[in-house]
């Protein structure tokens, strides 16, 4: 398998990757290799000081796999085995919210999970004022948010991939945040990204985890670079929460990801710890850092200016 690592997809900005935790790797294995038909590329016990630079030293030595879809795109899934809090809901809480995948025939994906430990909380359909994509929506065993999507065109202000196999890598990360101004402006500032489209529709994830009317709108914002679209940052309702969980541990659910940058020196962040060479397919020798937003969200990156 070849990496795709051309100039157009290693740029500033590009989702390298997202962490998930789960509490069997064994099972969450036979539904991403097995079921999403991902390429495992690497297993281990996660080293200290990486955890440790991701500001969960607690998580050191936890089991884990690193998974690629076919593909080659330069994008992988990291399972990580945890515990899962037992009142931990996906869409309730503060941080990362969802993946979403591009995938090929969207409509046979409902077929394809059939007997996976994949629960589908959305069908495929066509969301309001958005033809450009049809997605649907499903929670895994960690109860993570994956969205699989099937692009149809670009969007005016984005450029959306095409899969080049069944499923294909991240191209969207969705974030919950108690104050979506203010993660806009630290996207823009801290890691040079810019501010895109707003939208205000009626979200039916957001109105199900909430117990909001089905006609209740919530504004989004995508961030940017250019034409690529990285992160879709959502206002969440009052009720939501911080995320449970050890804070010196990855959170559970849609954990962290991981995105390319230029310099690491050049921003103007708080790291947990200082950048540090890293090795292994995801980082290939590069320097990477983990920060945090504003809605405790963890965001490794890794450098590829250098």
């Amino acid at each position: 398998m070849n990496d795709v690592l051309t100039p157009d997809f290693l740029t500033h900005g590009r989702i390298l990757g997202g962490v998930i935790t789960t509490p069997d790797l064994d099972a969450a294995l036979a539904d991403y290799h097995g079921c999403l038909g991902l390429d495992i590329v690497e297993e281990g016990k996660l080293d200290a000081r990486l955890a440790a630079s991701w500001g969960c030293p607690h998580s050191a030595g936890a089991p884990y796999a690193l998974l690629r879809p076919q593909s080659g795109a330069h994008c992988f899934i990291r399972l990580v085995e945890a515990p899962v809090p037992d009142d931990f809901k996906p869409t309730r809480t503060y941080g990362w919210a969802a993946y979403e995948l591009t995938v090929k025939d969207v409509f046979g994906w409902p077929d394809r999970l059939q007997g996976s430990g994949f629960t589908i909380v959305g069908p495929p359909k066509a969301l309001e004022g958005m033809p450009s994509f049809i997605p649907m929506q499903v929670t895994g065993r960690g109860r993570e948010m994956i969205y699989l999507n099937e692009v149809a065109d670009n969007m005016p202000t984005s450029d959306l991939p095409k899969a080049q196999s069944l499923t294909d890598h991240i191209f969207i990360v969705i974030l919950a945040t108690p104050d979506r101004e203010a993660s806009l402006k630290w996207y823009e500032k801290a890691l040079n990204l810019d501010i895109s489209s707003s939208y205000t529709l009626a979200y039916s994830m957001i109105n199900k985890a909430f117990g909001l009317a089905d006609d209740y709108r919530t504004t989004i914002t995508m961030v940017q670079k250019g034409r690529l679209p990285i992160v879709e940052v959502d206002d969440y309702p009052a009720e939501a929460t911080e995320r449970q969980g050890d804070p010196q541990s990855l959170p559970p659910g849609n954990a962290m990801i991981a995105l390319a940058v230029d310099d690491l020196d050049a921003l103007d962040v708080a790291f947990f710890t200082a950048p540090e060479v890293q090795n292994g397919p995801l980082y290939g020798g590069r320097r990477s850092a983990t920060v945090k937003g504003v809605a405790g969200e963890r965001i490794e990156l890794i450098e590829i200016g250098r």
